[in-house]
């Protein structure tokens, strides 16, 4: 390898790992430098709030890259170490320890941060599920007959919800909106989920505002406001994410719902890209509407792409939305955005498993969600995928009759 700056990715999680092994992929020859504020090998997140909670045995840290990757791809990982700022004119990255690092190209992969609950003291008994760290300090707690208060009824409430279930614990959902999964999921789905939750003996409380927490060192207690208080011996707060865009916005950096890309993941400063959930960015299958995906799928093509175009390659992002989540014995997932949608046609399957395919005013085929059993639904949903990306607008009753959607791709082809 030579000896020239190269290109530093700050960041390193699943996006961060994937950009800099993409860069190897490549035939990138110059240094590779990797960043992350955690002292672990870059790991994989989606299994914190699902296997890592249930395995019985003490789960290993599911990590992206080995010591052994890190050697053979030649890629240099600085661990339990923080940016602090950028110099930008001077193409370094300086570290909270006051090393200065040379760099050609800067890839931003910096992710998000859970949203604090600004009236929850500060205590050993309520979790923020981020890190591996959290992750294992929860599972050490949970137990038969405990109780486990959820604060949120977004995707990782619930799969923390299910899992401390699975283990035999009392829980409750606690949801301010009207119904779970508010956020880019449609009403039938959101109640096939209440649903399986209940049967499997989670208590959800929607449309109910937490107006005080207190903590000691043995239980939390949450006061609704419609004057219940529900005592539980840990409270996950699941509240949503904010993207971390601290270096960005001290770089002047443009930010707008986190940090500001084009197309081709460039930020508003020469040489500096962004990708992941840090990152804002237009998308050309939705009219360049600017979107902010927090989502494994799109760190991982994000951070494939920025790797192609820190090298020269000038592509836009065109990948299709794709967001899952694994509760009790059912996943769900989703292919584009659901919300872009002005006609909703269902497909129903066997084993109570069904698809929902969202079209626009055109009658263009945008989104499909879906819900069941194990992979019931992955096929459709994957072939849904190819169909949004290739603009189709399918014939409607073609949809609700349940033809093959294979025959609908061969014949967009």
């Amino acid at each position: 390898m030579s000896r020239d700056k190269g290109i530093i990715i700050v960041g390193a999680g699943e996006c961060g790992a994937r950009a800099a092994l993409s860069l190897r992929e490549n035939g990138y020859q110059r240094p590779i430098t990797l960043i992350g504020d955690e002292v672990y090998l870059p790991y994989e997140r989606p299994p914190l709030s699902k296997k890592v909670l249930l395995d019985e045995a003490l789960p290993e840290i599911p990590a992206v890259l080995s010591d052994l990757v890190l050697s053979e791809q030649a890629i240099r990982h600085i661990g339990g170490a923080s940016a602090d700022a950028i110099d930008a004119s001077g193409k370094q990255l300086i570290l909270l320890d006051g090393r200065a690092l040379a760099y050609d190209k800067l890839l931003l992969t910096t992710g998000a941060m859970p949203r604090r609950l600004p009236s929850a003291p500060v205590s050993g008994r309520i979790f923020y599920l981020r890190t591996i760290d959290e992750a294992l300090a929860l599972r050490s707690l949970i137990r038969p007959d405990m109780h486990v208060g959820v604060l949120g009824g977004g995707f990782i409430g619930l799969e923390v919800a299910a899992s401390a279930r699975s283990r035999g614990a009392k829980v409750t959902v606690i949801e301010s909106q009207e119904r779970i999964l508010k956020r880019g999921v449609p009403e039938p789905i959101a109640e096939t989920i209440t649903a399986l939750h209940q049967r499997n003996g989670v208590v959800v409380r929607c449309g109910v505002a937490v107006c005080g927490i207190e903590a000691d060192e043995r239980r939390v207690d949450i006061l609704l406001s419609d004057g219940d208080v529900i005592s539980a011996d840990v409270l996950v707060v699941g509240i949503g994410a904010q993207p971390r865009t601290e270096l960005a916005t001290k770089a002047g950096i443009a930010i707008d719902n986190g940090i500001a890309v084009n197309e081709r993941l460039e930020t508003s400063i020469a040489d500096i890209f962004a990708a992941g959930d840090c990152c804002s960015f237009p998308h050309s299958l939705y009219g360049g509407r600017r979107l902010r995906l927090e989502a494994w799928r799109n760190a991982q093509d994000q951070g494939i792409l920025a790797a192609a175009n820190l090298t020269g390659a000038a592509r836009g992002y065109q990948a299709v939305p794709y967001f899952w989540s694994d509760q009790f014995d059912h996943t769900l997932q989703i292919a584009g955005l659901v919300d872009e949608g002005r006609t909703v046609v269902r497909r129903d399957l066997d084993d109570g498993a069904f698809i929902l395919f969202h079209l626009d005013a055109e009658q263009r085929l945008i989104a499909a969600s879906g819900v069941g059993r194990g992979n019931k639904v992955a096929r459709d949903i994957k072939l849904s995928e190819m169909l949004i990306a290739k603009r189709v607008v399918p014939p409607i009753e073609a949809l609700t009759a349940g033809v093959n959607l294979k025959s609908l791709l061969a014949k967009a082809a």
